[in-house]
């Protein structure tokens, strides 16, 4: 359930009425926990009910477990050349981070707002909930879609469904605006990620007898050391013009977990590893590399014993997104924000499975990705209005 709201001078200040509804439901958002390891349902319902009070159905799209859903709305009439609003509604945990207030609870210092997601990126969904009454009012020429998805931070996971109920329902959008934290600046391109969970069965033994035993932890190490050959290949040899930073694929493990003790040859290893992809990269060659060595690795411990082995799952897998000059959404957005610059980043996001499934696709929306992830993340004040000021420009343009 959500905390009880923070008081806040903006909302009782003059010069901020303008955004009073938005920063009322930003707190909103905010005071649910849903970092990814829980459940979005209680959030998710509490937007199906603010649609329908103005008079706007909404869709719901769980996940198998039924734990988690998508939500897709359309305000506005049924037709071709409307823009979709998509914003993700899970959050990253707070587990051991010194926060100076509760991080799910709103709380306005110094003309910034702290709480998790503010950032990463409840205001922009809260932003277009906030103006919904003024798009219902406006008597939109084309729609506005609003998508929010779950289970983003751990791989992007609810967008397909999201995609494939919107190819099934929507009328075929002019864009999709991805609101990820930009600073409110175009970006019209950013890394793919792909994560794999290795598992390693050994034989054990005493460490005094270590041949006649398959260490799970020096086979991990070894194929860690095979992953760090390739990323070091890669930082050798930067795209040439990337707008990347750095502009090039990295490749990391992150977690590695085995063995018992110094004297026991070690049975069981896992490992996590990902490659962040530019989009001139070919990661079905890396994937595939890194099988073959595995299996050429697995085939030597088998001639030791058969019953160990290396087993590779991949966990997540999304696409980069590819910059499209000049696109449908490009255009857009450059116009209701002014904003002439290229941009790119090097975080993964949905933009790039909403460009695969064949919709012109940007990002742009209110915060910045340095605040995303960190201990007391916040949104400044100014970023959204800039944000209402935005979409009320998309609103005015869609009604014309």
């Amino acid at each position: 359930m959500p905390h009880g709201p923070a008081s806040s001078s903006v909302s009782g200040s003059d010069e901020a009425l303008e955004i009073q509804s938005s920063v009322a439901m930003i707190r909103r958002l905010v005071g649910f926990d849903t970092t990814s390891r829980a459940s979005n349902l209680a959030l998710i319902h509490a937007v199906r009910d603010h649609l329908a009070a103005h008079g706007v159905p909404a869709t719901l799209i769980h996940n198998a477990e039924g734990s988690k859903a998508n939500l897709v709305a359309t305000v506005g009439p049924a037709v071709e050349g409307g823009v979709v609003l998509s914003g993700h509604t899970d959050v990253v945990p707070v587990d051991g981070q010194a926060w100076d207030s509760d991080p799910f609870t709103l709380t306005e210092r110094g003309g910034r707002l702290y709480g998790r997601g503010t950032a990463d990126m409840k205001s922009f969904s809260a932003i277009a909930l906030a103006l919904v009454p003024e798009m219902v009012a406006a008597g939109l020429k084309r729609p506005i879609h609003l998508a929010l998805s779950y289970d983003e931070e751990v791989g992007c996971l609810g967008a397909p469904s999201i995609i494939a109920e919107m190819a099934r329902t929507v009328p075929t959008p002019a864009a999709v605006i991805i609101g990820e934290p930009t600073g409110m600046k175009v970006v019209g391109t950013h890394k793919g990620i792909r994560v794999y969970q290795v598992d390693i069965t050994g034989l054990e033994s005493h460490s005094a007898h270590a041949d006649r035993a398959v260490s799970a932890v020096m086979t991990a190490a070894e194929l860690i050391h095979w992953l760090g050959e390739r990323a070091r290949e890669r930082a050798a040899a930067p795209v040439p013009g990337s707008l990347f930073d750095p502009p090039y694929s990295t490749i990391t493990a992150e977690v590695i977990k085995g063995g018992t003790a110094h004297n026991i040859i070690s049975k069981a290893c896992s490992f996590v590893w990902s490659v962040r992809d530019v989009p001139e990269d070919d990661t079905d060659a890396l994937e595939a590399a890194f099988h073959a060595q595995a299996d050429a690795m697995q085939a030597a411990m088998r001639r030791i014993a058969p019953e160990t082995g290396i087993r590779i799952a991949r966990l997540a897998n999304v696409p980069a997104f590819r910059r499209e000059a000049d696109s449908d959404a490009d255009r857009l957005v450059r116009r209701l924000t002014g904003d002439n610059t290229t941009g790119a980043v090097s975080f993964a996001a949905e933009a790039g499975q909403f460009q695969q499934a064949g919709y012109s696709t940007i990002m742009c929306g209110p915060g910045f990705i340095d605040q995303a992830h960190q201990p007391n993340e916040f949104i400044a004040i100014d970023q959204v209005r800039a944000g209402a000021s935005f979409l009320r420009g998309l609103i005015a343009h869609l009604s014309a």
